[in-house]
């Protein structure tokens, strides 16, 4: 028997304001690399609740997520893959973002074109793809999502 497809469920968000986005900067495997907030779905945990948890842990602010921009089903590798909820919210200003996370170094307010510039030092294609359906408009209402938790 063929072992079970277990993807890691993890949610994302775009924040926005003054035309800029907020990226966090952290090291993997010794590399400089930029996401949005972004983190793994914890147990008894709504999907909502775990972008505002992974936002204030990740960026020191707190944000109200305003709808889903897309979900995800993205493979890393043969053996690591992911479900990725990323939703948006927009703040009327760029505020000062003080990581709570240890393994988050900086958190950036960035143009979309200096984003694109970053190219491979972006922590998957899933950033900017979603940035690009988020700047098309693409929005899918909160109710869609049913996190009656037992």
């Amino acid at each position: 028997m063929t072992e079970r497809y277990r993807p890691n469920v993890t949610v994302a968000c775009i924040i926005e304001a003054e035309k800029r986005f907020l990226l966090v900067e952290e090291l993997i495997e010794g590399q400089q690399k930029f996401n949005q907030p972004a983190g793994h779905l914890e147990a008894n945990e709504s999907l909502i609740d775990a972008c505002r948890r992974e936002v204030l842990e990740e960026t020191g602010l707190t944000v109200t997520p305003e709808a889903l921009v897309r979900i995800d089903q993205f493979s890393a590798s043969k053996e690591l893959a992911f479900l990725r909820f990323t939703f948006c919210a927009r703040l009327s200003k760029c505020q000062s973002a003080k990581p709570l996370d240890v393994a988050i170094k900086a958190a950036h307010w960035l143009s979309m074109d200096e984003i694109t510039a970053l190219g491979p030092k972006l922590r998957s294609p899933l950033v900017s793809a979603t940035l690009e359906s988020y700047l098309q408009g693409q929005r899918l209402p909160l109710s869609l999502l049913n996190s009656a938790l037992l």
